[in-house]
């Protein structure tokens, strides 16, 4: 699928970090609970940290308790759909539509938010953009 960012994987390697690599380029998971990004509570717009693509905004985080930063819904068409059969289980993967980077999952699981979607997203494939203006915060 054409994206409408695109780089070759040297670029992508010499932009990101090891860790954001391989998250946002090999579909990694980074640790739970240990993210920059799980309990912030800063107003803002979360963006792509491999493109810069907004995804979601602050007021659709939520504490599930899962270890990642939860979302119950992203910035309308931002995030595209893959079904994951990895690791014996099925699941949704969701990546950014406009450069194809993995973003984390989306589960059906969402109890008390008002689209009953939790949305279940790697800190370090996110960039924090605080509503204040005093500047990115790197998951």
């Amino acid at each position: 699928m054409g994206y409408q960012v695109e780089k070759s994987d040297a670029e992508w390697r010499e932009q990101l970090s090891k860790a954001e690599y391989d998250v946002l380029r090999k579909a990694g998971t980074e640790r739970a609970f240990v993210g920059k990004l799980t309990d912030t509570e800063t107003v803002g717009v979360y963006r792509c940290k491999a493109c810069s693509t907004e995804l979601f905004r602050s007021e659709t985080k939520f504490h599930s308790g899962c270890g990642w930063p939860s979302f119950y819904q992203p910035i309308t068409d931002t995030i595209e759909y893959v079904e994951d059969t990895s690791f014996g289980m099925k699941r949704v993967e969701v990546r950014c539509a406009a450069c194809g980077s993995h973003l984390g999952h989306v589960f059906p699981d969402g109890y008390g938010t008002p689209t009953g979607d939790r949305y279940c997203i790697n800190s370090l494939s996110l960039t924090l953009e605080p509503a204040d203006g005093s500047g990115p915060v790197a998951g």
